[in-house]
């Protein structure tokens, strides 16, 4: 799982069937400040905004998180941070 921050938003007008309905948004991992992962974009199931830090699942378990088995999922918003000490 990865811990990260939202910090924009894609739309996609044109997407695989399985995937209308889906609000996606772009997340940067908060150990990509310090010159690790590069942003990421996740299908957002808990209503995430801008500026907010989340929980991020990737692979097979970001299917299975929005209960989405059988969309073309890498990563998905599993939920947002309320208070994590030494997040940022």
């Amino acid at each position: 799982m990865i811990v990260g921050k939202v910090v924009g938003s894609v739309i996609a007008t044109r997407k695989n069937e399985n995937l209308i309905g889906s609000k996606f948004l772009i997340v940067e991992p908060l150990d990509s400040m310090k010159g690790g992962k590069e942003r990421i974009v996740a299908v957002d199931h808990v209503g995430a905004g801008i500026s907010e830090i989340v929980l991020v699942a990737c692979g097979s378990a970001a299917r299975i998180g929005c209960g989405l088995e059988q969309s073309p999922i890498d990563a998905a918003i599993v939920g947002i941070v309320d208070d994590g000490i030494g997040l940022e």
